[in-house]
C-alpha cells in the first residue's frame, strides 16, 4: 500500500514532469520510459524520479538526437550485463550528452558573436545618411567604410 502513495498516476505525473499523456504513452511505446507499476485496471503509475528521464529525453531531443538514438543511450540494464558494463554504458551516454551540449554552446557562442558584430555595426550606422535600399544593394558594402555588412544586419536590411 505504501508503494502506491509514492507513485503518481499518469495524469499527475505528466503535470509533474511538465509533459502530456500522449508524450508519455509514445515514450513508453518506443521503449524510452516505462511506468513503475500498472494497477489491475491498467492505470500507469510513475515514480517522481521518472521525471528525470523525461527531462533527459527532452534535452537530448533539443540537441537534435533522434528518439531511436536516445533509446540506445538511455537503455535500461541489459540481460547478462555486468555492473562494470552497465556503468561504462551510462558513462558513454553522459559523455555523448556532454559533447552535444558543448557543440550546442559553440554554436550559440558563434551566433552571439555574429549578433554582437551586427550591433556594433548598427551603432556605426546611426550617423550614416544612407538608407538600405535595393538601389544601393541594401548598404552592402557599407557606403561609409566599404566593408561587407555583418550577416545578421544584412539579413535584416533586405
Amino acid at each position: 500500500m505504501t508503494e502506491t502513495i509514492e507513485l503518481l498516476k499518469i495524469g499527475d505525473f505528466a503535470r509533474f514532469a511538465d509533459t502530456n499523456l500522449r508524450t508519455l504513452r509514445y515514450y513508453e511505446e518506443l521503449g524510452l520510459l516505462s511506468p513503475a507499476r500498472r494497477s489491475q485496471g491498467g492505470f500507469r503509475y510513475y515514480r517522481r524520479t521518472d521525471a528525470h528521464r523525461v527531462r533527459m529525453i527532452r534535452d537530448l531531443q533539443e540537441l537534435g538526437l533522434h528518439l531511436d538514438r536516445i533509446r540506445d543511450l538511455i537503455a535500461a540494464r541489459r540481460e547478462g550485463e555486468t555492473h562494470e558494463q552497465f556503468n561504462l554504458r551510462v558513462r558513454q551516454a553522459l559523455e555523448e550528452h556532454q559533447r552535444l551540449l558543448r557543440q550546442r554552446m559553440q554554436t550559440l557562442e558563434a551566433q552571439i558573436t555574429r549578433v554582437a558584430q551586427a550591433l556594433h555595426k548598427i551603432d556605426e550606422c546611426r550617423h550614416c545618411t544612407h538608407t538600405p535600399l535595393s538601389e544601393n544593394n541594401f548598404c552592402t558594402p557599407c557606403c561609409t567604410t566599404g566593408e561587407i555588412l555583418p550577416e545578421h544586419l544584412s539579413a535584416l536590411y533586405q
